[in-house]
């Protein structure tokens, strides 16, 4: 029987532990210095218990926060963290996701205590970690040729930074001053959340503490299967698929069977591709966090966002398939591509549960771009014949999102997996030697329906300097599919023009180009949601106006008031 608690007690404690992780991001963000965390927000945070059961996630990207609790008990595992120790990890075969977000994982002590009473841990995208390709999302062929991999080790130990470890990270990157402001920047975020969680304590006392966060743990598991409670009984399958991982040229599927028996979930992978040539490989933490991402999602907002929502969830994700990848499987495309693909999978298994509550499918990609090379605007760091100071950028470009019960899909915005900003164009010019021509929505991308989905953009970046670029992006040979009728968004397409000349580009490239040159990006719209016959409408302030592709008219507008 569970234990009676306050509920008011509860809610002043979920908001305590959640606002400690939104502190520790605020304080990421305005230490670090690459504009893929300051700026776009590639980070997340979250607070842990004792056992490394999740208290409290920020509201950062999904596809770090359902994978953390894996690499606290990585570290925790593999080291003996005493007070002021901090460990950091990337492997993805130990607690890591892919090699560019590195982990930093800090234990909270409490008055002289043996052990820990909590644990706080933070990931954030490094724009460069090392290997074969500035950025290190190439199409790499093994883990190794992706970059710096490091297992759990302490960066600090007892409050003072481990010189010998930074350095070996530090030597590993083309841009070793942006990685230490970012590695600074996690090390202050995890010292916030330390002295946060103190504090708490010595308000409310250890025993009073311990005691609610059982609660919110009992809490989110009697939430979670008293939704699914609201579930038909039955398997619900899905399948989509991969355009391929840019060697092997064919599509890969990933499968679902979900499995409801009355309070509990079995989610099961069996009947995905085998781990493939490239990059696209998700090894299991991936997976997990998609599943965690897909089931919290059916979920009031207000409910706690802790371990225990996963106890009704059971998930099989078959070893060495592209769901749960084997050493030495390149993984930098499973963290942000095939993560994407797997919830457009589970969602559509859903749709045929609960229908009402499912969107179509948006991007469904993150269309990830890397550029790196020597800026000319600055005075060269190494002696490397270079002519000018090394660097590395990366971001994420947003799409169309699907069209949901009730609502059109947004236009233009990050969606599921990832949560981050667009790159503000100000800010990406002033760091770097690019300049963009164009940026602005793909009109008539969404796909139609009752619902339209989103409009994906079209970004044009100009290089101001020879440079090396990556594109590992998808749904351009498989559109985003819509739902109950609903027409499928537009696939995305990638372009280079060098001198007038336009050239198409694969989804999943590396190449080196000259200055002048543009790569332009067109992404996926999402798709439609239910039968054509309601004409797509969009509500513009006082105003219901149609949704037209350019070149249309007007046909009408009609007041709400």
């Amino acid at each position: 029987m569970t234990q009676s608690f306050d509920p008011t007690r509860l809610e002043i404690f979920k908001n305590l532990f959640h606002s400690v992780a939104e502190e520790m991001g605020a304080a990421l963000r305005r230490v670090a210095f690459s504009p893929n965390i300051k700026e776009r927000r590639d980070y997340s945070c979250a607070v842990f218990n004792a056992a490394g059961d999740v208290l409290a996630m920020g509201d950062h990207m999904p596809v770090h926060l359902g994978s953390m609790p894996m690499s606290v008990q990585a570290a925790v595992q593999a080291l003996r963290l005493d007070p002021g120790d901090v460990a950091v990890l990337n492997d993805p075969y130990e607690g890591g996701t892919h090699l560019p977000d590195l982990t930093m994982v800090m234990p909270v002590y409490f008055r002289g205590a043996r052990a820990p009473m909590f644990y706080v841990a933070n990931r954030a995208h490094h724009a460069d970690i090392g290997g074969s390709q500035a950025g290190s999302m190439g199409l790499a062929r093994e883990v190794f040729q992706e970059g710096l991999r490091i297992p759990p080790v302490k960066i600090f130990r007892k409050g003072r930074v481990v010189k010998d470890v930074l350095a070996l990270i530090l030597r590993n990157v083309r841009t070793p001053r942006e990685r230490e402001g970012d590695l600074t920047s996690q090390i202050a975020a995890c010292r916030i959340g330390e002295r946060r969680l103190a504090e708490m304590v010595g308000k409310y006392g250890r025993r009073e503490v311990e005691t609610y966060e059982r609660h919110l743990l009992d809490y989110s598991a009697r939430t979670m299967r008293a939704m699914l409670r609201k579930i038909p009984d039955g398997t619900y399958r899905g399948e989509d698929f991969l355009d391929g991982d840019g060697i092997e040229p064919h599509r890969l599927r990933i499968a679902v069977a979900i499995r409801k028996r009355g309070t509990r979930v079995e989610v099961d992978f069996t009947g995905s591709a085998p781990q493939c040539a490239g990059s696209v490989n998700a090894v299991e933490a991936i997976t997990w966090s998609a599943v965690f991402y897909v089931f919290r999602c059916l979920l009031d907002e207000q409910v706690p966002a802790t371990s225990g929502l996963m106890r009704p969830v059971r998930v099989n994700a078959p070893a060495g398939t592209i769901v749960n990848a084997r050493p030495p499987a390149a993984v930098a495309g499973g963290n942000v591509e095939t993560s994407q693909r797997i919830v457009d999978t589970l969602f559509r298994a859903l749709a045929r549960a609960v229908p009402d509550r499912i969107p179509a499918a948006s991007q469904g990609t993150m269309n990830n771009l890397t550029f790196g090379g020597a800026d000319p605007r600055h005075a060269p760091r190494l002696r490397s014949g270079q002519g000018g100071a090394p660097f590395a950028y990366y971001e994420t470009i947003a799409g169309g999102m699907g069209a949901r019960p009730g609502l059109d899909g947004l236009s233009g915005i990050h969606t599921h997996m990832t949560n981050s900003l667009n790159s503000p164009v100000e800010v990406l010019e002033h760091a770097y030697p690019l300049r963009v021509r164009r940026y602005g929505l793909r009109r008539g991308s969404g796909g139609r329906g009752r619902w339209r989905g989103g409009d994906g953009v079209v970004r044009e970046i100009e290089l101001l300097a020879d440079a090396q670029v990556g594109l590992l992006c998808d749904r351009r040979a498989t559109a985003p599919y819509g739902l109950s009728g609903g027409a499928p968004g537009a696939k995305g397409k990638n372009e280079l023009v060098v001198n007038g000349k336009r050239k198409r580009l694969a989804a999943k490239c590396s190449f080196y180009a000259p200055a002048g040159a543009v790569v332009r990006v067109e992404t996926p719209g999402g798709g439609g949601l239910g039968s054509l016959a309601r004409a797509p409408m969009l509500s513009t302030g006082g105003l219901w106006v149609k949704k037209i592709s350019p070149g249309r008219r007007l046909e009408s507008r009609q007041s709400r008031n």
